[in-house]
């Protein structure tokens, strides 16, 4: 998750992690842990689809901002 991506977001609509706690019907405390850099929980769909209308975000933007896995590959020769 691209946690700079989502916080960018926010501050664009002028929210905080209260207010998106509040629309995401979740505690402020679940929230920050979704959005730690140690991910310990997820969002769920309904969390991101909610998030997505919020920020009225594109799919490309759900993908850079959730699904933004970076992979590494060595070169094994």
């Amino acid at each position: 998750m691209d946690i700079k991506r989502l916080k960018a977001k926010m501050i664009i609509f002028g929210d905080t992690g209260e207010n998106l706690a509040e629309y995401l019907n979740i505690s402020r405390t679940t929230l920050s842990a979704k959005m730690s850099p140690n991910n310990a929980s997820d969002f769920t769909r309904k969390e991101i689809q909610k998030i997505k209308e919020r920020y009225h975000m594109s799919a490309e933007e759900v993908d850079n901002i959730f699904f933004n896995f970076k992979v590494s590959f060595s070169d094994t020769k």
